[in-house]
């Protein structure tokens, strides 16, 4: 038996999973990257109401899992990073029509300073009377783990001030909540930051791709990311059909990158699953081995390259479900 860090206490029924997508911009054709078209995002609503799916706060789901109940089918949640003007502009009007809710981030130096680019506090009042959540995105979105021109201790300082002085404007201006989020800037964080968050009862947030259940780690909870160059119906679909692998351990920890790359990723299982397959980010297949018939082993051929990079491992489940894991590696220093 390999020795693997606790994942999960709970058995799972493998329809309790819900589904949370990540959104930045819309209309603003400007950042590809991180914005979606009108249309896209119209096309996008309009099926979740179509296909009778319920659209939750992401609070909401934080609280059926942390209360041990079973997620319904069909729960997704709509969350969106950083507040920029155009959630208030486009998409707020678009959510509000269909009655929907969701769930967004803030990093309140921006708001504070009064930047055209981002949602005033009034205008984030106005959006919780129709249906909006807001949490904490930090204060200044920095990166929230250790960098190497910086001591443990003073990065230590430096992410409890980003934490706890953003989650201070965000109770002062819009009331304090019974559920603390907080959704890493740029999707990344370490073990130090997770704890961090575990000590001060805050549930921390990625852009690693995934659903969410009963077996989510609550300092690493996963959405899908959509931007307009991945937001195809046939993918978001896909998306909205995945479900938990049964997991119980995974190696390594820490999304840092250690001294080897290619990295390995080690997955035990608590029962087999059939016709696994991994991936990089890219789409590239990578390389498979079983060590047990619930464990196995996936790593690249070649060394990882950029600032980050995604292992996805997936596999076909029931009623026209997969399984989906993403596991995040920060391959670039800071």
């Amino acid at each position: 038996m390999i020795a693997l860090s606790l994942w999960g206490q709970n058995r799972v029924d493998e329809s309790s999973s819900a589904v949370a997508f990540v959104y930045h911009r819309f209309g603003e054709s400007k950042y590809p990257s991180t914005n979606i078209t009108l249309e896209q995002f119209q096309t996008q609503l309009d099926y979740l109401q179509a296909n009778d799916y319920n659209v939750w706060s992401l609070s909401q789901i934080i609280k059926h899992i942390e209360e041990k109940k079973r997620l319904p089918p069909k729960i997704v949640a709509i969350t969106i990073d950083d507040a920029y003007y155009s959630l208030y502009a486009n998409a707020y009007p678009m959510l509000k029509e269909k009655g929907y809710a969701f769930s967004v981030f803030v990093n309140t130096n921006a708001i504070d300073n009064g930047s055209k680019n981002y949602v005033t506090w009034d205008e984030m009042r106005e959006m919780q009377e129709g249906g909006g959540e807001f949490f904490n995105h930090s204060l200044s979105h920095d990166y929230l783990l250790r960098k190497s021109t910086q001591t443990r201790e003073e990065t230590r300082k430096r992410v409890l001030k980003e934490i706890l002085l953003a989650q201070k404007r965000i109770d002062e201006e819009l009331g304090e909540k019974s559920v603390k989020m907080l959704a890493y800037p740029f999707g990344e964080y370490d073990l130090e930051t997770k704890n961090i968050l575990k000590k001060h009862n805050i549930i921390g947030v990625t852009q690693t791709s995934g659903p969410i259940g009963e077996r989510s780690d609550f300092q690493a909870i996963k959405r899908f990311p959509i931007a307009e160059m991945f937001a195809n119906m046939k993918g978001f679909e896909t998306k909205l059909n995945t479900i938990e692998f049964p997991i119980i351990a995974v190696l390594p920890k820490t999304p840092l990158l250690q001294e080897q790359n290619p990295p390995s990723l080690i997955v035990e299982l608590e029962r087999p699953v059939a016709n696994v397959s991994c991936f990089l980010s890219s789409g590239e297949r990578i390389n498979i081995e079983w060590l047990s018939k619930t464990s196995f082993k996936a790593w690249a051929s070649k060394p990882l390259q950029g600032e980050r990079e995604l292992y996805t491992c997936t596999a076909p489940a029931k009623n026209k479900k997969h399984y989906w894991y993403s596991h995040l590696f920060i391959v670039a220093k800071r």
